[in-house]
């Protein structure tokens, strides 16, 4: 990893939010693009996900690095809406699923999509499965759902076979992530995009034809 994107992920690790912003500012000050620094900042804001899992990080930290990495989007907002893509592309309906209440990662994906061209309806955290199959039903022809408790997973899970049960499965591209979330898990559930980052879902959303 670049010494700018290493800066960048261990301030993120370091949930600090003072830290965050010298980072973020260092990184602009050396030129790196908008979207490289979110990646670099989702990359560690995913490892604060799995420490605050495995005990190691405690909630302050995982809302201190949640703060820095907001204040980054605001500022970087413009040049990542520059960056965008003016294509039309399809409506998604983007949420954190039942139980959980993390939404950075989830966060930064609505923001990705939106700058790459797509009509983003972000429900924020906690949503309940009824509200995903509304949106759905409303004409949004993308689903991302995004899980960072290995305990909420199955909520993923829930969702497509409610799709399936109602005739809707077909009708949209489910995409899944969340530190605990695999590709594995994603073949097992039937979801038709993983993503690890936030721009690698956005590219895989960019390229299907919907």
């Amino acid at each position: 990893m670049p010494d700018d994107k290493k800066e960048l992920y261990d301030a993120m690790i370091s949930c600090k939010v003072p830290d965050i912003k010298n980072a973020v500012e260092n990184a602009r000050k050396n030129k790196l693009a908008a979207t490289e620094i979110i990646d670099a900042m989702g990359e560690g804001m995913t490892q604060v996900g799995i420490l605050f899992e495995r005990g190691k990080l405690f909630l302050p930290h995982v809302m201190s690095a949640a703060a820095g990495m907001k204040d980054a989007i605001a500022v970087l907002g413009p040049e990542l809406s520059k960056s965008g893509d003016s294509t039309k592309r399809a409506s998604v309906v983007m949420g954190t699923v039942q139980g959980d209440v993390h939404d950075i990662g989830k966060s930064i994906c609505s923001t990705m999509l939106q700058c790459a061209g797509f009509d983003v309806h972000d429900l924020g955290r906690d949503v309940p499965n009824d509200e995903f199959i509304k949106k759905i039903k409303e004409g949004c022809t993308m689903c991302g759902m995004s899980s960072l408790m290995t305990t909420t997973m199955v909520v993923q899970k829930d969702i497509i076979e409610i799709l399936k049960a109602q005739g809707l499965r077909d009708k949209v591209v489910v995409m899944v992530g969340g530190a605990p979330v695999t590709q594995s898990y994603a073949d097992k559930i039937g979801a038709d995009i993983y993503g690890e980052t936030a721009s690698e879902t956005t590219n895989k959303a960019k390229a299907i034809k919907r």
